[in-house]
């Protein structure tokens, strides 16, 4: 309690000189400041800063854009934009703040290129954005985590678990013995334990860092939908190729129901949407709550400088402490989310996953 109250009072700190920038400065788009947040960039920023002529600047690791465009491949790190104050080699970044980051195409007149319909010309865009630098630095300190365990197995043979063994042990065996052996059965669970496992730790893990606000931590991985979505198509795939006739007979052939409805193909069609819809429910749940989770706690700081604007620095340093407090509450609860979207994510997996390898119950008495 001790720790989470200097958390509190340090943060507030914080934020009361937050809103003395605040009323400086001229307008403060709070829906900007949000969704630059919690969406991708082609920059990894860390902060803003003042310099003695009164300009603003901002402090950015640049990454590498990757484009493709009329058969020929661009490659240049994302600084050559200046946070899209500049056009490199006849491209523009565009975009930012509420509306999606983009890279389009810049004429020789310095206009932006359009085509026939009067869209904007983009190049196919591959660049190695925030979302994607999370992950892989995501993925490093994971393995990492993992092979530092497995040493501390082969240094300490048949003791106990000591320090961050006893972690991923706890972990380990509880998604095994609470997740995937309940929903796929004793005789199938060896096969998919390794991908279910794996599920576990990166979206968990993911998660965990999406808290910490530094550097190399911080970023929305699981609130884009991009990330989400190819996590469920894989449980899909998985699913649906290790699907037996049983799955499929269930399917197609409902038993227990009335023949008109199979003559009519409406069960069929229910279950076949159902097929579809699952991955999508996979998708849209976890993006959804991590996303929430992060809007909520840049709400409670936006909160700071619109009232300081609107009030002065005193009402926005007197509302700063019940914001601050709100974000520690907030950011507690999120541990607990970060937890339970892997948990509901992993067990939702196992559970379809079961049903497609299922045995009919008549084989098996």
């Amino acid at each position: 309690m001790k720790k989470l109250i200097i958390l509190a009072l340090a943060a507030l700190f914080m934020a009361v000189p937050a809103t003395l920038r605040a009323e400086e400065s001229e307008q403060f788009d709070a829906g900007s400041m949000i969704i630059g947040h919690v969406t991708d960039a082609h920059s990894w920023h860390l902060f803003d800063y003042t310099s003695s002529d009164g300009e603003e600047h901002a402090v950015a690791i640049p990454l590498p854009i990757i484009l493709w465009n009329d058969g020929h491949l661009d490659v240049f790190m994302s600084s050559k934009f200046h946070h899209g104050h500049a056009d490199y080699n006849g491209y523009r970044l565009i975009g930012g703040g509420v509306e999606k980051e983009e890279v389009a195409c810049v004429g020789a007149d310095g206009e932006l290129m359009v085509d026939a319909e009067g869209n904007v010309v983009k190049p196919l865009d591959l660049s190695i954005t925030k979302t994607a630098a999370a992950i892989m630095i995501a993925v490093v300190l994971l393995i990492v985590i993992i092979m530092v365990a497995k040493k501390g197995y082969k240094k300490r043979p048949n003791q106990a678990p000591h320090g961050l063994q006893s972690l991923v042990e706890l972990l380990v065996v509880f998604v095994r013995d609470d997740i995937v052996k309940p929903m796929i059965g004793e005789k199938h669970y060896r096969r998919f334990l390794p991908y279910l496992l794996t599920l576990f730790f990166f979206i968990f893990f993911c998660n965990i860092l999406g808290l910490i606000p530094i550097f190399p931590a911080g970023a929305n991985i699981n609130g884009s939908l991009a990330v989400t979505a190819t996590l469920a198509v894989i449980t899909f795939l998985i699913t649906n190729i290790s699907g037996n006739k049983h799955y499929w007979t269930d399917i197609f052939n409902t038993p227990g129901v009335p023949a008109w409805l199979k003559v009519f193909p409406l069960m069929p069609v229910v279950e076949l949407v159902g097929v579809f819809t699952k991955p999508i429910v996979l998708m849209i749940r976890l993006f959804a709550n991590m996303t929430a989770g992060h809007i909520v706690i840049l709400g409670f700081i936006v909160i700071i400088y619109i009232i300081s604007q609107l009030f002065g620095v005193v009402a926005g340093g007197a509302v700063s402490v019940v914001s601050v407090l709100f974000c520690v509450f907030i950011s507690l609860l999120e541990c607990l989310v970060a937890y339970l979207q892997a948990f509901v994510f992993t067990m939702l997996s196992a559970l379809y996953i079961g049903m497609a390898v299922e045995e009919p119950h008549h084989a098996e008495a």
